[in-house]
């Protein structure tokens, strides 16, 4: 089996070299590598263009989701996995200052990475003033501002979820349409938002809800 594999290696132009049993267990740190082993990249990233053709390419108005330096790989993963299940139509990360595509975002994910185009762009605040260029309404997730029930989400939309600590960044803030923001119950033990994950997943359901009722009277 292993002949096979270098075979088709060799047939696409993939680099095949042999070694001894103590790299490959190092490699796959412990795992069962039965003798081969391969490095690969983890993911291949779209760009922000190739998202709204995604939308367009299903006959729907965009729906993204941009990370502002969110920077837990456990948080990403569990957001590209709600936002692939909610319908989105991708993710933007930002080149620097935030998570990246990693094994462990990966597998957070639950294999939505590998279907949900993800964006990786050089400046965050940049994008939100293209997307705004190409109609699309950008809300950032912040304290202070409406609360999404009371808002009509179902066109073109963008929706800013920032960093874990901080939040979204204030220039980010300034380029947007508007703020939206969950409320929470009057006494919370001193605990002052929810998780970023937390909080995305319900935005998006709530857009994903809008949306369902508004194509059902259409």
């Amino acid at each position: 089996s292993i002949g096979k594999i270098i075979a088709q290696c060799r047939d696409k132009g993939i680099v095949v070299k042999e070694t001894d049993r103590r790299k490959l267990d190092k490699i796959c740190e412990g795992e069962n590598h039965q003798g081969v082993a391969a490095w690969a990249a983890v993911h291949e990233y779209s760009s922000v263009e190739d998202i709204l053709k995604n939308a367009e390419s299903k006959n729907e108005k965009p729906f993204v989701i941009i990370c502002d330096e969110i920077e837990d790989p456990h948080n990403l993963g569990a957001l590209i996995r709600t936002a692939e299940c909610a319908g989105m139509h991708g993710i933007i990360i930002p080149k620097r200052g935030g998570a990246g595509i990693t094994p462990t975002v990966s597998k957070s994910s639950a294999g939505a990475v590998s279907i949900l185009p993800v964006a990786r762009v050089a400046n965050i605040g940049q994008t939100v003033r293209w997307l705004k260029e190409q109609n699309v309404f950008v809300y950032c997730a912040q304290m202070g501002g409406v609360t999404p029930y009371k808002q009509d989400l179902t066109g073109p939309l963008a929706i800013v979820m920032g960093s874990e600590g901080r939040g979204v960044s204030p220039l980010v803030q300034k380029l947007c349409d508007g703020t939206l923001s969950l409320p929470m119950a009057a006494d919370c033990g001193g605990v002052d938002s929810f998780n970023v994950s937390v909080a995305a997943g319900m935005l998006l359901y709530e857009i994903d809800r809008q949306r369902a009722l508004r194509a059902e009277k259409e």
